[in-house]
């Protein structure tokens, strides 16, 4: 067995897993959750909304996290082992990010969010050019949109989310969209309870550290697979 055959198999079976329900304590801290989100002020909670759309709407339609890379003539293990390279290295980054502004306190505990998830995009575009992934077409752009809301969904969404990457050259053109609303809020909610957690004096820097980079890893995980998936 080589290395494609190897890394397609083991893709299959992460693809089988996104089958199986969450954890009970992911499942059950639901309510507990919309109970912190409706404590946050309106206006953190339009900050982190408005800062979702922007970052999407800047990686459907701008050159901002499209850069230069020579891959022609590389292996399917060499752009592997590149996107590992890159992992660490953007995992890297945003735990220091997390790490610095989850000491500052609140404000710049909040800054986060949008420094997290231009770090995030960034990590998703320069993965799928080393694989291979015309990144200049607006259709793939949105694929990779899929692809992060598959990263950060809850169950049901999750289910959707994974039938639409799974089968991407089969999805009717007027299904390729990105629904930015039902993106935000799954995004979000993985994130409301740990970003909350960053800003309390004291632990901050040590959640941001690690929530950052557990986040990168997680996104690093699903990108690599769908790209598995779909290019092999």
């Amino acid at each position: 067995m080589n290395y494609e055959q190897k890394v397609k198999k083991e893709a299959v079976r992460w693809s089988r897993s996104l089958d199986k329900r969450s954890a009970l304590l992911q499942r059950t801290s639901k309510p507990f959750q919309q109970r912190i989100n409706n404590r946050i002020p309106g206006r953190i909670h339009k900050l982190m909304t408005e800062s979702v759309r922007s970052m999407i709407e800047a990686a459907l339609t701008t050159s901002e996290y499209v850069r230069p890379v020579a891959v022609e003539d590389w292996t399917w293990e060499e752009r592997e082992r590149k996107v590992k390279e890159l992992l660490k290295q953007y995992k890297r980054t945003a735990a220091l990010e997390g790490a610095g502004t989850g000491a500052g306190g609140i404000w710049l505990g909040l800054a986060d969010f949008p420094l997290l998830l231009s770090i995030q995009m960034k990590f998703l575009f320069d993965a799928a050019q080393v694989c291979g992934m015309n990144i200049h077409s607006y259709e793939n752009r949105v694929y990779l949109m899929h692809v992060f809301m598959l990263a950060y969904s809850s169950d049901e969404v999750r289910k959707q989310t994974k039938e639409k990457v799974m089968n991407w050259k089969d999805v009717p053109i007027e299904e390729k969209i990105v629904d930015w609303k039902t993106l935000q809020r799954e995004y979000r909610d993985t994130l409301d309870i740990v970003k909350l957690l960053q800003i309390v004096p004291g632990i901050g820097a040590v959640v941001g550290f690690v929530a950052n980079g557990r986040l990168l890893e997680q996104l690093g995980e699903t990108a690599l697979q769908s790209f598995r998936l779909r290019f092999l």
